[in-house]
């Protein structure tokens, strides 16, 4: 129990604090699906997907990659629309095919948003909790540790997910065959296998997260003293995450493409049985990408196969 201005606030529990991520992240991922279903749409209008490339979409909370595949002129990525622009293309998309292709391919993504922002912020809240009671005065740097820590965490447990999401979206088949598939993988390549593109993932993730969380608590203080507010309100709370997020997010764009690469690379060597190579390094990667595309093909929205 804690005590603040003669009123009792009980802290949430670690259950609670789970579930209350898994609502934001559920949330999140309703408001936010739709304006990237609008863009992949739009994007597919200019320049069509074809067979064995891939497509990255995003939740808000992470990115989700389908291969377009021989024969599925179905799929939402697929179906044939003439749009104007992002509003033509809302309204259109609704009277046609109806409100609820606003939200394709949502389930798969929620799949691993889930436990991804269930551990994230559990973790961040408790390592933030456990940081404060030491002794000593180091305020500034435990937004900077617990945010890195709990990224680490989250992203390696959630990792191996990724090849099972991979094997699922390549190719149908029962759980049988899945299982059977993932065990051989990690009969011939070993145990590490299962986090393949685990390191890409760190680089972008870990710094993003120790970044947006060490300006995220500044500036919520620096702004509640502005206004002179003792909580922060959600207009503070709001501006502070919007701000810290687009400042690590142009900081660590570089890995996000890089990640990009790896991942669609990764899907479209599934797709078309292609041998995977041995993998290169994030920076010869990086070099690669800057080479064809100048340096500011590392701060592209996402590489393009």
């Amino acid at each position: 129990m804690a005590e603040m201005s003669g009123i009792h606030v009980q802290k949430l529990t670690v259950v609670q604090q789970a579930i209350a991520s898994c609502c934001g992240a559920i949330i999140t991922s309703l408001f936010v699906t739709p304006l990237d279903v609008i863009k992949t749409r739009l994007q597919a209008q200019r320049n069509p997907f074809h067979d064995g490339k891939c497509l990255v979409n995003s939740s808000g909370h992470m990115d989700h990659v389908y291969v377009c595949k021989n024969g599925d002129s179905k799929a939402w990525y697929k179906k044939p629309g003439h749009f104007k622009g992002t509003l033509d293309a809302f309204v259109k998309i609704i009277r046609i095919e109806g409100i609820k292709s606003l939200w394709s391919g949502l389930p798969p993504t929620l799949i691993m948003a889930i436990p991804t922002t269930a551990i994230y912020f559990t973790c961040y809240d408790q390592l933030c909790e456990a940081l404060k009671s030491r002794p000593g005065k180091h305020d500034e740097h435990i937004p900077v540790i617990a945010g890195s820590l709990s990224r680490f965490g989250s992203a390696t447990v959630v990792s191996p997910l990724e090849l099972i999401k991979t094997q699922m979206q390549c190719r149908r088949s029962s759980y049988k065959q899945l299982y059977l598939r993932v065990s051989t993988k990690v009969t011939v390549d070993g145990w590490l296998s299962l986090w393949q593109g685990w390191a890409s993932t760190i680089l972008r993730d870990v710094p993003f997260s120790a970044m947006y969380w060490y300006n995220y608590e500044r500036f919520k203080k620096m702004m509640c003293k502005e206004v002179g507010a003792h909580e922060p309100t959600f207009f503070v709370s709001f501006t502070s995450g919007a701000a810290s997020g687009s400042i690590a997010a142009v900081v660590t764009q570089p890995f996000d493409v890089v990640k990009t690469h790896r991942q669609t690379q990764l899907w479209e060597n599934e797709t078309l049985k292609i041998p995977q190579r041995d993998s290169k390094s994030t920076w010869a990667v990086m070099r690669k990408i800057a080479a064809r595309n100048g340096i500011t093909g590392l701060f592209a929205a996402g590489e393009k196969k």
